[in-house]
Parts: C-alpha cells; sequence; structure tokens
C-alpha cells in the first residue's frame, strides 16, 4: 500500500480506513504544490529583482485573460473535486443501518457511560465485535463532546438534547484509542476511553461474563409502568392515546400532514417535548417528562418501545 512507505504512518482499521487516509493524502498533496508554486514564484521574483539586477523594472503591465481564466478555473475544478470526494466519502461512512447492533453512549463530564441491550454497562470502554457493524446512539447530558477513534477515522460531535447516530465496523481485532474531540471543561483531557475490537465468539463469551444484568428493554417496561404510561398507551386503556405496538421504524403521520419515521429521536422527543409532535387524529393531551427522566430512563424508554416495535 502506498502509505506504507511513509514514516511513523499506522493504517485505519475500518471498511472506509484507507479511503480517509487517501483523501487525507490528496489534501496534503494539493497543499503542497500550491504551496511549492507560491515559493516558487517568491524567489524567482527576489532573485530576479534583487538588488543591482539589470531587470526591467518599467510601469508596463502585460496581461492576458487566457492565462486567467485558465488557472482560476483549474484551481476551482481541482478544490471542487476534492470537495464531492470528501462528501461522498462521508455520507458513505456516516450511514448507519437501521439494522444493525444497537449500543447506547452517554457522555458527561467527563467520562463515556456504555450500555448494552443486554444490560451490560461499561464506563470509559466500548466492547464491539470485529467485522460487525455497530450502531451507536449516542446523547450528551450536559455540554457538548466529540466521540473521536482515530484507529477507524470517525469522529461525531455528541449533544445534549438530541441523539446522535454513528455505525462503526472494526476489520482488526485490538484495543483502539477513545478521546473527546471537543473541550468540554476542566477535565476535558482525561475522557479518555478505549474501544475493544474481539472475535464474535469472544465477544459473545466477554457479554455473558459481565454478571446477571436484566436488558434494556425489561427495565424500560418496569419503567414505562413506574411513570404511568401505560395508564394511557396500554391495551385496556380507556384514554385514547396512540398506540405504541409496531410503532418503532414506522411511517407516523402528523397533525400538521408532515409523516416521520418513529425512531429513537422521536420516542425521546414525544417523551420530553409531546406537543412538538403530535400524531394525526389525537389531542394534545400527553404531558411532558421533561425534568423526571434522565437519559439513562430515556434510554430504557426507548429500547423497551422498540422492543414491542417488532410486534404488529
Amino acid at each position: 500500500m502506498w502509505h506504507q512507505w511513509i514514516p511513523f504512518w499506522r493504517s485505519g482499521v475500518s471498511p472506509h480506513g484507507d479511503d480517509v487516509d487517501l483523501l487525507f493524502a490528496g489534501l496534503i498533496f494539493v497543499s503542497l504544490l500550491v504551496l511549492g508554486l507560491l515559493f516558487f514564484l517568491l524567489l524567482l521574483f527576489c532573485v530576479r529583482y534583487r538588488a543591482g539586477n539589470p531587470a526591467e523594472r518599467g510601469d508596463r503591465i502585460g496581461k492576458t485573460w487566457r492565462l486567467e481564466i485558465a488557472w482560476t478555473a483549474a484551481t476551482l475544478i481541482g478544490f471542487l473535486a476534492l470537495f464531492i470526494w470528501g462528501a461522498t466519502l462521508f455520507l458513505d461512512s456516516y450511514n448507519a443501518h437501521r439494522d444493525d447492533v444497537s449500543i447506547f453512549v452517554v457522555a458527561k463530564q467527563w467520562m463515556w457511560k456504555v450500555q448494552h441491550a443486554g444490560g451490560q454497562s461499561e464506563i470509559n470502554a466500548l466492547h464491539i465485535p470485529v467485522g460487525r457493524p455497530v450502531r451507536l446512539v449516542m446523547v450528551s447530558q450536559d455540554v457538548i463532546h466529540s466521540f473521536f477513534i482515530p484507529a477507524l477515522r470517525l469522529k461525531h460531535d455528541v449533544v445534549p438534547g438530541r441523539y446522535q447516530d454513528l455505525e462503526i465496523k472494526a476489520t482488526t481485532p485490538g484495543h483502539y484509542h477513545l478521546f473527546c474531540a471537543e473541550y468540554c471543561g476542566t477535565a476535558h483531557s482525561g475522557m479518555t476511553g478505549e474501544i475493544v475490537a474481539m472475535q464474535a465468539a469472544d465477544f459473545a463469551n466477554w457479554l455473558t461474563q459481565q454478571g446477571p444484568s436484566s436488558p434494556l428493554a425489561q427495565e424500560g417496561a418496569s419503567l414505562f409502568r413506574q411513570l404511568g404510561c401505560s395508564g394511557c398507551h396500554g391495551a385496556g386503556s380507556k384514554i385514547r392515546a396512540p398506540p405504541l405496538e409496531g410503532v418503532y421504524g414506522s411511517p407516523v403521520p402528523l397533525a400538521d400532514g408532515s409523516i416521520v419515521i418513529a425512531d429513537e429521536k422521536y420516542i425521546r422527543d414525544s417523551i420530553l417535548l409531546p406537543d412538538s409532535q403530535i400524531v394525526a387524529g389525537y389531542q394534545a393531551d400527553m404531558p411532558s417528562f421533561a425534568g423526571k427522566v434522565n437519559e439513562d430512563q430515556l434510554l430504557r424508554l426507548a429500547s423497551y418501545i422498540k422492543s414491542i416495535g417488532s410486534q404488529p
């Protein structure tokens, strides 16, 4: 590979790692090309018009529009090509699929809290299987953070108040650095962790060795009843509220005529901001739970609603 000849260069361990490296090398090459041309012209004029050199220093100015248009068009085309290349790679790298393994990540000052669907939790660590896409559903509990894995060539901001999707996939087992790439407070430099990529069998054994735990969906079901949600959305409820069975992943028509897909973001907004997206045919009677549930509880409620989403 071309990057094997570059000193201190470490290849990425994700499917798009080589593409990101190649794009980076292309940007460096174009920048060096422009910089080299600039220094060449500076050196040329310094030598040609140095003191004592009998070069013509008259006021005559020669100008050709063909040359002006040519170098301007060439520069524009070159940088547009880099933009299209980078945009295509960005869309391909950050396109999460709904059928991937979902893992929840809550960022807070100054740690990463990870919740697996089976109830296993981690602090400043994330275990994933090798060769299988993993969809991270991330949210911040306080300020803006940035989830950065240099070895996978991926970085995504994690902001408070909304979910962020990021699909990661490691091709080689190993331990890889995890950083927060957005200044988030006095202990920002200590907000680090690691990504542990394991073979599928080793990952399954690791899940079973984490001790007995309740799946997030089961804990969400208990919380669903404690908060009184089943009183309106339950099967035997006398209050007319939208049914939740089969809603996850389905299109939901709203009162304003628009249609949204019921994903984690929609579920979160429906709990905290119920008046923002009213389902068509229903009244805005649901109270807001903002300030009553934290991010960890919201993840459990979303997992529970997702679990009954496969039961039409």
